[in-house]
């Protein structure tokens, strides 16, 4: 079985010195938490997940779920499991007290995500989605409808699904079919199919509370006239009690690639009560709430399965002996040099690393900028952290899940032909990260989004609020000697990425397929330069407490090594990442079908 060690650590060293959350008291509800306090959580977290979460990964990849009797069972050990989970409260922590949550920062909540995926994903998508769900009722839903759904989702006594999806429309929703008919002022009746439904049914939970997207009769085309609906898989009575099944069915299992631990379903609504969720024909937006939570989610499942596959590449290397290291015998006490010593191992794993420890810090950042647009008392400041989260969403999506799962493949390469062998586990791992790709918006619309609606659409302010705050950066320390091998290269990545934005901004206006093709690379050389700037900041830190402290110097000095080999490694591609956009957008805009 795999290995896991949760980074507390580095949770400890991202949330007291780099985003210091404990001294924000002008955020709500922060002076409620402590660094004692956090630190006793997550360290809850890593326990359960590591003793009860991992050893159900493997087994349940293998058993998978199947549907037996018209339900839908889950792997052996999953009830248990989650029953567990949710008796030790640790699906409540960032939800609102007021429906039984303990409301945590989504800053301390990410990391809990973290350590629940990189110990098994599929297992930590069946409440992932249930506090998507909760995020979107709690928002958009009337005080009737929270009263009745959001406590027992909270609690995860009931669980929770969205469904958008159809078989003929993915992510085009304008083309969405199915129907909703009012039956009274409050109940409606919901009809149509919905595919690749994640955690659609399950024996885990007492209920399941779908949020569906549908059309009404007089809605108008497009997705404006899409309508959100909850639908509870059993009918909810006056006094909160389970009434009879609701007409919703889990007709069909998909057969995946990987995340077989989790139920994803095939739906079908066959005149199923459900009550509207925010107004007519403006579900898209309250559907978007979920959807931007489950983004966050699904860039934490990038990280997570990276941070888990590198855990366990990192340990083969030490210990795996093949060859000889080509400047001479490293252990001669051995046949054979452990595969460590070889540069391409070295390389493979560095790569590993730089990116997990600094997507984790973006991570904690995206998380903060949330909570700021949430729990801030100055206006101003929730404004522009709500900015910044919305531009970083795509990217932390995109970039993430791309890098997280190119980062499982070098793991899996490290242990060479046993890589490929399920036993190991990191073909699983391979396997499992593959959906963050596709998923709740595919990458390439994540880029889409990136550089069409938060680039272009408000004439590049947010990325120049960001590109300030990363200029004052380098201008608070530049004249340090110590931080100018941190500091360049930041600098150098954050002009590429400006030049690139220029580039397409000219360029657009007269060829719109510009921003497509342009697109992908752009959103890779925006998450190298904002890990860059995690680097930067965090070699800063580091620097500061190895002048100031005497304790854990290793952990600082690591952090300067890493943040070296970050800008060595990864930030000079943003050079390379700009030439392309620049030498290839409009050769791809002037190809025709008969040239493919």
């Amino acid at each position: 079985m795999p290995i896991y060690q949760a980074p507390l650590r580095d949770y400890q060293f991202i949330l007291s010195e780099l985003l210091s959350i404990y001294q924000r008291r002008d955020l709500q509800g922060f002076d409620e938490i402590d660094a004692p306090l956090v630190d006793a959580i997550l360290q809850g977290v890593a326990d359960f997940t590591t003793d009860v979460m991992l050893p159900l990964n493997s087994s349940g990849d293998v058993e998978g779920c199947e549907i037996v009797a018209g339900q839908v069972r889950t792997p052996t050990g999953f009830k248990a499991a989650y029953q567990q989970y949710v008796d030790n409260g640790w699906a409540t922590l960032t939800s609102d007290p007021d429906y039984g949550g303990q409301g945590l920062p989504e800053s301390v909540g990410i990391f809990a995500t973290e350590m629940n995926t990189s110990t098994n994903m599929a297992f930590a998508m069946y409440p992932g989605l249930t506090h998507g769900a909760y995020a979107a009722i709690h928002a958009h839903g009337s005080e009737a409808l929270k009263a009745k759904y959001l406590a027992k989702l909270v609690s995860g006594e009931w669980s929770g699904t969205m469904n958008l999806t159809e078989s003929h429309a993915g992510t085009d929703l304008a083309l969405l079919r199915t129907k909703a008919h009012a039956i009274d002022e409050q109940y409606y009746a919901i009809s149509g199919e919905k595919i690749f439904i994640s955690s659609g049914d399950h024996d885990l939970a007492d209920n399941i509370v779908h949020l569906v997207l549908a059309r009404l009769p007089d809605a108008p085309a497009g997705v404006k006239g899409i309508s959100l609906f909850a639908v509870p898989k059993y009918r909810v009575n006056d006094d909160g009690s389970l009434g009879e099944h609701n007409g919703v069915v889990a007709s069909a299992l998909e057969h995946k690639m990987g995340i077989h631990g989790n139920s994803t379903c095939v739906m079908v609504f066959d005149g199923a009560m459900g009550e509207l969720v925010g107004k007519p024909h403006q579900g898209l937006r309250a559907m978007f709430t979920m959807m931007n939570e489950a983004r966050l989610g699904v860039g934490v499942q990038g990280l997570g399965v990276s941070e888990i596959a590198y855990q366990n590449a990192l340990a083969y290397a030490k210990e795996r002996t093949q060859g000889r290291a080509l400047s001479g015998v490293k252990a001669p006490e051995q046949a054979a040099d452990p595969i460590l010593v070889h540069g391409d191992i070295r390389r493979m794993l560095m790569a590993q690393k730089a990116f997990n420890q600094g997507a984790r810090a973006l991570m904690g950042q995206q998380a903060l900028w949330l909570d700021e647009s949430h729990r801030a008392n100055d206006k101003s400041l929730a404004a522009n952290a709500s900015k910044l989260a919305a531009l970083f969403t795509p990217v932390v999506k995109g970039f993430v899940t791309d890098q997280g799962f190119k980062a499982c493949v070098d793991a899996q390469q490290v242990f060479g032909g046993h890589g490929y062998i399920h036993e190991w586990g990191m073909e699983q791992f391979v396997r499992d990260s593959r959906i963050a790709m596709i998923y709740e918006g595919t990458n390439g619309v994540q880029a889409l989004d990136l550089v069409g609606r938060k680039i272009l659409s408000d004439g590049g302010a947010a990325l120049a609020l960001w590109a300030e705050i990363v200029t004052s950066f380098i201008d608070e320390h530049k004249s340090n000697d110590a931080m100018l091998p941190y500091i360049m290269p930041l600098r150098d990545a954050l002009e590429d990425l400006q030049q690139a934005t220029s580039y397409i901004s000219t360029h657009a206006g007269h060829n719109p397929d510009i921003i497509g093709a342009a697109s992908m690379p752009y959103m890779q050389m925006f998450g190298i330069a904002a890990l860059a700037w995690m680097w930067a900041r965090m070699a800063a830190v580091a620097l500061a407490a190895l002048e100031h402290s005497s304790q854990e110097q290793g952990v600082y000095q690591d952090k300067l090594k890493t943040a070296a080999f970050y800008m060595a490694y990864w930030a000079v591609q943003t050079r390379s990442l700009g030439v392309q956009i620049e030498s290839s957008s409009e050769l791809i805009c002037s190809l025709t079908e008969a040239d493919f």
